[in-house]
């Protein structure tokens, strides 16, 4: 590989956890627009566990905008931390990448009055569509979880 294909691919990969980066912030700023842009256009493969399984990445952004936006008494009713870490990624082709990432999760559920945390890993495929490096597939697969009352003491700002 020369030292051109190899900054080429550098750039590619440094792209591409932007763009991880910026799903899991938009996951935690409840921002169904950003969310939904860093799938391909059309026919995504998702596949989130319990969440379900997707051939497009408009009916997981509608279960995220459900879920991510529901309120109560003008509040958020799920709050949400997403740490994604170790990133794994390879550059498989001309636009095409695959990546692992692993997941630190924490979310707070304001209705069940409940804490839940937990670890899992993504197995993601990535596409360059109109320029931009986009996620074409990501399946996840939890790894352990707890889920722990909210004590009466419990103060939460939001």
């Amino acid at each position: 590989m020369t030292p051109e294909e190899r900054l080429a691919a550098l750039e590619h990969i440094e792209a591409i956890k932007a763009l991880k980066h910026r799903y899991f912030r938009a996951c935690d700023a409840k921002d169904p627009a950003t969310f939904r842009a860093c799938f391909i256009a059309h026919g995504a493969d998702i596949n989130y566990g319990p969440l379900g399984g997707f051939d497009d990445a408009d009916k997981i952004a509608a279960v995220f905008t459900r879920i991510a936006l529901h309120t109560v008494d003008g509040r958020p009713a799920i709050l949400d931390m997403h740490h994604g870490m170790h990133p794994d990624i390879t550059v498989t082709g001309p636009g095409t990448a695959t990546g692992r990432w692993t997941l630190k999760f924490r979310q707070l559920n304001m209705i069940e009055r409940t804490e839940r945390l937990l670890t899992g890993e993504y197995d993601d495929g990535y596409l360059i569509e109109d320029g931009a490096w986009k996620i074409a597939r990501s399946h996840f697969r939890q790894l352990w979880a707890i889920t722990r009352p909210l004590g009466d003491d419990a103060i939460v700002e939001v």
